[in-house]
């Protein structure tokens, strides 16, 4: 059996197995009864008695104790792990007061949602450039044999898994567009619904060996590192500005167009290519430009 076959086969030994217990107020009536009816007989013990009456009767005081030792009491969403000399028997997950065998050992366990915010963390993404990332899990504990019995500390362990998970999500994705990157690509920034998604897979898979349910999962903060925080604005400040720039030539050379069409159709003015390239250059000049423009008369000709 090679390794993978024995984690498999230790991991299904040790899921969770639900244990019936007994209602609790039926018990605690029996045992009152029981040290009732021993302190009764030993008070009322006639003197000529042996030690077998006074033995027998010191049994029903102890019998009532020792039920008592077997009495619990669970919350919901709480589960109480039970034990015997080491040895798993169950998990009971019923609610108020309970009673199981006294020789069991029991370790209380919640089962309510928990909340992890975890510390922006400096990691490089896809390009290697350093971003900073952090996120909100929300988590519970879904098979309590395993979260109990196959880590050591199942907080700790979904502490460091939840930052193992968030620093090879980073690895896989580009912080922002770029021009190295194909049309579509997700990206952190753009694509939060994708990345969240990835995200609760790759954080599923690292829980199961705890028995963690991830019931969500998404990302809190995220920025450059401080380091290139300056150079990249001033990359996205460019890029904004190109983006805008290229719109307007756009709109300028649509309005030329039109004014040139109309001009023509409506027979207004005869222009010649060179009459035509001067119009289209002072239109660009004026439509183009991020200031305002003067316009200068000409009194004359451009052919003198």
């Amino acid at each position: 059996m090679n390794a993978s076959n024995q984690l498999q086969s230790q991991k299904k030994q040790l899921q969770e197995r639900r244990i019936q217990s007994s209602d609790g107020y039926i018990m605690i009536a029996l045992a009152c009864l029981l040290i009732v009816a021993g302190i009764y007989s030993l008070v009322t013990l006639p003197p000529a008695e042996g030690l077998i009456a006074i033995g027998w009767r010191l049994g029903l005081l102890v019998a009532g104790l020792f039920v008592f030792s077997g009495l619990y009491m669970l919350q919901p969403n709480e589960a109480a792990l039970l034990s015997l000399f080491g040895q798993y028997k169950g998990t009971d997950r019923s609610e108020g007061l309970r009673w199981v065998n006294p020789f069991y050992s029991k370790r209380k366990l919640s089962l309510r949602a928990r909340t992890l915010n975890t510390a922006p963390l400096k990691v490089n993404d896809k390009r290697g450039n350093p971003v900073e990332i952090g996120a909100a899990i929300v988590w519970r504990v879904q098979d309590s044999a395993l979260a109990i019995y196959n880590v050591d500390d199942f907080e700790g362990f979904v502490n460091v898994q939840a930052e193992a998970a968030l620093r090879h999500l980073a690895s896989l994705y580009a912080y922002d567009d770029g021009e190295d990157l194909a049309e579509g690509e997700t990206t952190l920034r753009a694509g939060m619904d994708v990345v969240a998604s990835a995200m609760r897979a790759e954080l599923h898979n690292r829980f199961s060996a705890a028995g963690i349910d991830v019931e969500d999962a998404k990302l809190t903060h995220l920025a450059y590192a401080a380091e290139i925080a300056q150079v990249m604005l001033r990359r996205q400040q460019a890029e904004a500005i190109i983006s805008a720039r290229k719109k307007i030539v756009q709109g300028a050379v649509s309005m030329v167009e039109a004014a040139l069409q109309g001009l023509s159709e409506r027979q207004i003015v005869e222009l010649d290519d060179e009459r035509k390239a001067a119009m289209v250059s002072n239109l660009l000049v004026v439509l183009c430009s991020d200031r305002e423009t003067q316009p200068v008369v000409n009194t004359g000709t451009l052919y003198n």
